[in-house]
């Protein structure tokens, strides 16, 4: 089967097996390794993406599902060794942990930054539940995206 996608901002045509993955098929066609693979049953959301402006878990998709779509990754955020404000907020706010969550937790971040309307703690809380943290860092990361938000004081210091 032929797929062809936008994945990060360039159109990709691979030839790929039905039944591969979205994990797999950014992870090993093409060398997107940000996403990571926990529980391959969408339970722990390491392998969150932003699939046409929302956050999915692609270890639930067949990468043939991604045809005519527009994908991104964690490899989309900042510049270069330029931080993304995002990921400066993660940094700042010392949300980074061991990093194997990071990159969803970005990415689901992402995804509610664009949705454009105010979240309160709780609120980006139960967002953020999709994805877990086996560091416990919850506090650090739920701060991280409340800054980034521009709901948390210091949000303009970045």
């Amino acid at each position: 089967m032929v797929v062809t996608v936008v994945v990060n901002g360039t159109r990709v045509t691979e030839t790929i097996p039905t039944r591969l993955s979205v994990t797999d098929f950014l992870r090993h066609r093409l060398g997107l390794t940000g996403t990571h693979v926990g529980c391959e049953q969408g339970v722990c959301g390491m392998c969150t993406v932003v699939l046409d402006g929302e956050a999915v878990k692609s270890c639930l998709m067949y990468a043939a599902q991604l045809d005519g779509h527009e994908v991104e990754t964690v490899e989309s955020l900042g510049d270069g060794d330029a931080l993304s404000p995002l990921q400066q907020a993660f940094k700042s706010e010392h949300g980074l942990q061991c990093g194997f969550c990071t990159p969803a937790f970005l990415m689901t971040a992402t995804a509610l930054a664009r949705g454009g309307e105010p979240l309160t703690r709780e609120e980006i809380r139960e967002e953020l539940a999709g994805v877990l943290c086996r560091c416990t860092g919850y506090e650090f990361i739920v701060n991280a995206v409340e800054r980034h938000l521009g709901a948390r004081p210091g949000a303009a210091d970045d």
